[in-house]
């Protein structure tokens, strides 16, 4: 797959349909983009199980996740 997409004067842009059906994405879902060795690379969310799965804003840095964390920010 070779596709491009422009990037618009606010920083936007559009997923092609084509990445969308390979992602697995629609309109609502959650994608993360992680910088790897290889490049950038982007990857869609599942929300956790429950009623309100992304009622936590942290749930996608799990590296916030962590007991030192927790420790560090416990008074806030």
């Amino acid at each position: 797959m070779n596709i491009t997409a422009k990037i618009s004067s606010k920083a936007q842009t559009v997923l092609p349909k084509e990445v969308r059906r390979k992602l697995g994405v629609s309109p609502g879902d959650t994608i993360r983009f992680r910088d790897t060795d290889q490049g950038i690379v982007i990857e869609k969310l599942e929300p956790p199980p429950g009623d309100d799965a992304w009622g936590d804003p942290f749930v996608a840095f799990p590296e916030w996740g962590t007991p030192e964390e927790d420790e560090a920010w416990k008074d806030l």
